[in-house]
């Protein structure tokens, strides 16, 4: 919290991401470090409520929510992705971490987002069709956003995230990670990444992976797929003639060495994995299906971005807006991840039946109300994370092993009256 308090309270940062040389020179009911508190605070209550909130915190006189309004485009998306990269990405990797088989074990996805639907969005990020779910017809355009994140399933801490356009291909977005990854990981990914050129890219740059295969996908897979041939079998990959020529152009090596790894799913389906952890005696076959379910933390991530935090739920109809809610969704993500470890240390030195976690939706709740104390006060942090550590504490979630419900789709009548009158919102 410190590094935050210093980052945000620092003139050199403010002015890296002003918009403009001129904003926030003068001394205003608004300043820098109070704007970017309030936008991380990502309230979905009415935004001069918002705003009356935060000026009677403060025992100032009230400013009109279009005020904010003009306040926030002055500061740029920028200043949220230096303070996770910072504040939340060095002080987890600054002390002990988790790991499995030494190695950090990262998962890269991607999902659409809905956004505003203004001219300057539809500009800034392009739009896909859409339609009534029932029949082909078309019936409009609105724009989307392809989000990006290179996450961090078991320690829970999203190291770097990207906004694309509607259209972005998953693979790009995916490879532009790559920098923020180290010798050493190990990156996993869904069905849709797996092509050679992806795998080409992690052999180039000495990363390891495991990546799920599709029914489409390599032939190797499909042949496994069918249930051929031993569980685990090392084979060299060649480009197929469609891709030789883009992977000659971008310098990927012409072949690979992979493994392919067969896992027997409880539906009784086989799953292929294809991966460079070539050595079968230190990486046992065996090990790969519950390796690979940690990928579903990126997953549950988004669910969380997108409900218990309401990413889509734009707080502005500006493009600049939709970037800062998200990278500041995405910096408090990785803030409540570090502010919460007392509190899941002590929850898991209880004795109960069931392992048990800290409830999220109360959690981020307190976050957001404690954020300008934290962030936006000089007030001592010691008292101040004691009191969050023991709210952390109330109403735990209980966690049962080895629990895999059904997934169902709700019908929309049933996701209309949920939405309409038994939602809850944490702030």
């Amino acid at each position: 919290m410190n590094r935050s308090r210093e980052k945000i309270s620092d003139e050199v940062f403010k002015r890296r991401h002003s918009a403009t040389d001129r904003a926030f020179t003068r001394l205003r009911s608004l300043p820098f470090s109070l704007v970017l508190v309030m936008v991380l605070r990502n309230s979905v209550k009415a935004l001069q409520n918002v705003v009356n909130e935060v000026m009677a915190w403060l025992e100032q006189c009230p400013v009109t929510a279009s005020a904010y309004s003009q306040a926030r485009y002055k500061f740029k998306h920028t200043a949220f992705i230096e303070l996770n990269e910072e504040a939340v990405v060095r002080a987890m990797y600054g002390s002990n971490y988790l790991t499995f088989w030494g190695m950090r074990i990262l998962a890269v996805d991607g999902s659409r987002l809905i956004l505003p639907n203004t001219e300057e969005v539809r500009q800034a990020f392009g739009t896909l069709p859409h339609t009534n779910g029932r029949d082909a017809g078309r019936l409009g355009e609105h724009p989307y956003a392809t989000a990006s994140v290179l996450f961090d399933v078991l320690n829970r801490v999203a190291l770097d995230a990207t906004l694309g356009c509607a259209k972005a291909y998953e693979v790009d977005l995916a490879v532009a990670h790559l920098p923020h990854t180290r010798p050493g990981d190990l990156l996993i990914m869904d069905r849709n990444c797996a092509s050679y050129r992806m795998l080409a890219e992690f052999v180039h740059r000495g990363r390891d992976f495991v990546i799920r295969c599709s029914a489409a996908s390599f032939g190797p897979a499909q042949r496994m797929m069918r249930g051929e041939g031993p569980d685990s079998q090392i084979v060299t990959l060649v480009p197929c003639a469609a891709q030789a020529g883009p992977v000659r152009q971008l310098g990927l090596p012409a072949s690979i060495k992979a493994r392919f790894v067969r896992v027997l799913l409880n539906t009784g389906e086989w799953e292929v994995l294809v991966t460079s952890l070539l050595d079968e005696i230190r990486y046992s076959t065996t090990e790969f299906r519950s390796l690979y379910a940690w990928r579903w933390g990126i997953e549950t991530f988004y669910g969380l971005l997108k409900t218990r935090l309401e990413l889509e739920n734009f707080t502005g109809n500006g493009a600049e807006a939709v970037r800062q809610d998200f990278h500041a969704t995405i910096y408090l993500s990785g803030l409540e991840s570090i502010l919460t470890e007392p509190a899941q240390a002590r929850l898991d030195a209880r004795t109960t039946r069931y392992p048990q976690a800290v409830n999220r939706s109360v959690s981020f709740n307190a976050i957001k109300m404690a954020a300008l104390e934290l962030l936006s006060s000089d007030l001592n942090l010691e008292p101040l994370l004691e009191r969050l550590t023991q709210l952390f504490q109330t109403s735990p979630v209980t966690v049962r092993p080895d629990r895999s419900p059904p997934r169902r789709k709700p019908s929309d009548r049933v996701s209309l009256n949920f939405h309409k009158r038994k939602k809850k919102h944490g702030l």
